[in-house]
């Protein structure tokens, strides 16, 4: 038999939100008008426009949500310059769901969480933050460290605002590269922040942004005494078919479309320096 999630479904895009000036969050139902498929938080799906191209990308919508699925996407290549043409009514193929998700039903249960993202690596966070705030009382206090290059490349800023810094025991805090008119919170990056911060050790920390953001991040939380069996990324950049067949994810003995995208960094230790 045939793997479902092998087999291309054809999505509808019903709405277009452009985040930033170069990310727009697209809006993807089927043909019948229902969700296309149920995933969890941290998986992904292939995106395709026939007779374009393909491309992997977080499904960064919350599982919780039954209408629909969203994919937040920055122009930055052919193909996803071609899906920012998209205009609404149009549709695009997604199979999926592909990896491994966050363990929001295993070891985050209970656990205060931080949530820390750079850029676009907020799109990846947004699904199983919307989790964790859809199922409150399963989990402790959340902390989310969130910063761009400037306030203009907050993606879902609207949504931060309005719905997540109200939560009970949610504490958010955002932060731009300079200074910029307009904007009186936080200037400084990613990294510098969160040590200036002295944030709890015991949490369970989540991180995803550009790779010298998570480098210097992930060692100001071992300064601050975060274990590294308690911090997760995702990888998703990495794959390329989403089934183990390609071989581009290939890292030492794993396959980051299989055994990922999801990783606690004790785990990436194991693989090769190459990573």
């Amino acid at each position: 038999m045939i793997n479902e999630n092998l087999i291309p479904k054809i999505g509808v895009i019903t709405d277009i939100r452009r985040d930033t000036p170069d990310v727009k969050t697209f809006r993807v139902v089927g043909t019948d008008g229902k969700k296309l498929f149920e995933h969890m938080p941290g998986q992904c799906a292939m995106v395709s426009v026939p007779g374009a191209g393909e491309c992997m990308f977080s499904i960064t919508s919350s599982p919780t949500n039954e209408e629909y699925m969203e994919f937040s996407i920055k122009k930055c290549g052919c193909v996803t310059s071609i899906i920012h043409s998209l205009e609404v009514g149009q549709q695009i193929t997604v199979r999926g769901p592909y990896g491994r998700n966050f363990p929001v039903e295993g070891e985050f249960r209970g656990k205060d969480l931080l949530f820390i993202a750079g850029g676009i690596g907020l799109a990846p966070l947004r699904s199983v933050i919307n989790y964790v705030r859809h199922y409150r009382k399963n989990y402790g206090k959340v902390v989310v460290v969130y910063g761009a290059r400037s306030k203009d490349d907050l993606v879902d800023i609207e949504e931060i605002q309005s719905e997540w810094e109200k939560e009970p025991d949610f504490k958010v805090y955002l932060t731009i590269d300079r200074p910029q008119e307009g904007w009186d919170g936080h200037v400084g990056f990613v990294p510098a922040y969160v040590s200036e911060l002295g944030l709890d050790p015991s949490m369970t920390a989540v991180l995803c942004g550009p790779p010298i953001m998570i480098k210097f991040t992930l060692a100001g939380l071992l300064q601050l005494g975060f274990d590294k069996s308690r911090v997760y990324t995702t990888l998703e950049l990495r794959m390329k078919c989403g089934i183990g067949k390609c071989g581009r994810c290939n890292v030492g003995d794993k396959f980051v479309c299989k055994d990922g995208p999801v990783f606690r960094f004790d785990e990436l230790d194991e693989l090769p320096d190459e990573y």
